[in-house]
């Protein structure tokens, strides 16, 4: 599956990883350069279909040029199985042309590129990337879905409307926006399990794969916005928060259109080549790759801070409670900040490369998926804030429709009439009113 090469953030930090997966494109183009090769000998030796000799081939796997009869020619293993391969003991294959045509090569490429192995790898890995693959579709989505309802909840009462809410229904867009990307462009790309996406360079191709650098990245400028709020809410006695959000809005989602619009422009000129989904230019590529691994580390040296100030603040006299309990609220915050800030992002941030390639992609790509969901259920669904309000307004529902029914029981005529409509639900509002001077609950009524 070359689809599972530049999904998500795992092909931002996992560049090389692009060469192993697009093994079907890297054939693709390696067959079209060698047709190329082949009829610009032929053109340059007036070479056709019945002239003498062996004419030049591609055999699936390596590139042969035109030779006469009794030539023998050499090629060298494909690099891609070097890729694969990288303990095998890579030799040269030759192949003679008789008057019968071309010998077979020799030694095969069995013996001499180990592409026995390859075979068996590349299978593996397919399957492997299937299973992936069908792992993110499964997390994003349930990511999409969470955060959705996450994103009405917040909206729909007016009570959870601060600028703590606010940041968080920022990064729940951000966490949708990158979901749909990737549904996207896999859509836009690889819909058909074939190589046809390998030649795909047209400006649809290009604007997808602009829009889902830009969700990935302004995703992280919103998880490095919150550790930044959180930090400074703790550190700053007197905290305009009104007059930061508006910074906040700009870097979240402004910092990202330049990068991601530099990037475009540079690609444009200098590495126009295919559907831009492939970064083989690495000094480009860190226009975007760069700010990302920024923010992360940032967002970890924020987050040691507030752990800090977390542990000074639970040993404090005044907050109370034995060791264990402490350690027990410390952890269970660390927890909590873990998702939000994106902190398990370091794990695999400034590692080798080529190592633990699979892990990572577990890692960054199938786990990676439900961090959307994860956050919606931390900091919306459990969020005791949010569960007062939506208890408040159940009750508030309850008594409502009671009183609607209990007028109704009372005063059929009236209930059933279509013009004392403005009547009943002032009878409805005084009878609201009265209730309340007597003694009910205020927030039983609460709307």
């Amino acid at each position: 599956m070359a689809s599972i090469a530049q999904v998500s953030l795992a092909a931002l930090l996992l560049l090389p990883m692009a060469t192993a997966m697009h093994s079907d494109c890297i054939f693709k183009k390696e067959q079209a350069m060698c047709l190329e090769k082949i009829q610009r000998v032929n053109d340059l030796m007036g070479l056709n279909d019945s002239s003498p000799g062996c004419p030049g081939m591609w055999d699936n796997i390596t590139c042969w040029k035109p030779a006469h009869v009794g030539e023998m020619v050499l090629v060298s293993c494909p690099e891609l199985f070097r890729i694969f391969n990288p303990d095998q003991d890579m030799r040269v294959v030759s192949r003679n042309c008789t008057e019968d045509g071309w010998s077979e090569p020799f030694p095969h490429y069995f013996d001499a590129c180990g592409f026995e192995e390859y075979e068996s790898e590349t299978g593996d890995q397919d399957y492997y990337y299937l299973s992936v693959k069908a792992l993110y579709t499964v997390g994003y989505s349930t990511s999409l879905v969470t955060l959705t309802t996450a994103m009405v909840i917040l909206c729909r009462f007016r009570k959870l409307h601060c600028t703590r809410n606010f940041i968080h229904m920022n990064l729940f867009v951000s966490f949708m926006l990158r979901a749909i990307s990737v549904f996207i462009k896999d859509w836009i790309l690889y819909a058909e399990q074939d190589s046809n996406h390998c030649f795909v360079s047209t400006v649809e191709c290009k604007a997808v794969m602009v829009f889902f650098h830009y969700c990935v990245v302004s995703n992280y400028f919103w998880l490095f916005i919150e550790g930044l709020y959180l930090f400074t809410l703790l550190v700053e006695t007197f905290f305009p928060e009104r007059r930061y959000f508006y910074w906040y809005i700009i870097i979240g989602w402004g910092t990202p259109t330049v990068c991601v619009s530099v990037w475009a422009m540079l690609r444009l000129y200098f590495d126009d080549t295919g559907c831009w989904d492939m970064n083989d230019n690495t000094a480009l590529w860190w226009v975007i790759k760069g700010p990302v691994v920024g923010s992360i580390m940032v967002n970890f040296v924020l987050f040691i801070g507030i752990i800090v100030i977390l542990v000074q603040k639970l040993q404090s006299p005044d907050m109370g409670g034995n060791e264990s309990s402490i350690y027990l609220r410390l952890a269970r915050s660390t927890l909590l900040l873990i998702p939000l800030f994106g902190i398990h992002y370091t794990v695999f941030a400034f590692s080798p490369e080529n190592v633990s390639k699979r892990e990572r992609l577990v890692f960054e790509l199938g786990l990676g998926s439900f961090q959307g969901f994860v956050v919606a259920v931390l900091y919306c669904f459990l969020n005791g804030e949010v569960q007062a309000e939506i208890k408040r307004k159940w009750r508030s529902w309850k008594v409502n429709r009671y009183f609607t029914m209990d007028f109704k029981h009372r005063h059929p005529s009236l209930a059933s009439s279509g013009v004392n409509g403005g009547t009943q639900l002032s009878i409805l509002s005084k009878s609201s009113s009265q209730i309340r001077m007597s003694g009910l609950p205020a927030d039983n009524l609460a709307t």
